[in-house]
């Protein structure tokens, strides 16, 4: 099942890194994506940017084995939903 925020994240290490379409799904874990440290952190960059949030490294730390895409979708969805009922009046985030 995609989702808005998997559609963006997809878009994203296809786009920005170059990884192959057949490797993105919920399911791959970070560390599968042939990407180096360095470009790992620039994709993890570039995903908080287009959603407009960081994430704790408590919450998700991409250098941690085992992280998948899917895993950074919950925690993208779990921050914003945090950020929508600390503040009703903003507006729920266009998806990049």
């Amino acid at each position: 099942m995609s989702t808005p925020t998997f559609a963006t994240i997809s878009r994203i290490v296809q786009e920005e890194h170059a990884c192959d379409p057949a490797l993105i799904r919920r399911d791959v874990p970070l560390a599968d994506l042939g990407l180096d440290s360095l470009a790992l952190m620039e994709f993890i960059f570039s995903v908080e940017d287009a959603f407009h949030l960081r994430l704790p490294e408590d919450r998700l730390d991409p250098r941690e084995a085992g992280i998948t895409l899917g895993d950074l979708c919950d925690a993208i969805d779990a921050r914003l939903a945090e950020e929508q009922a600390s503040d009703p009046a903003r507006p729920a985030p266009a998806h990049a």
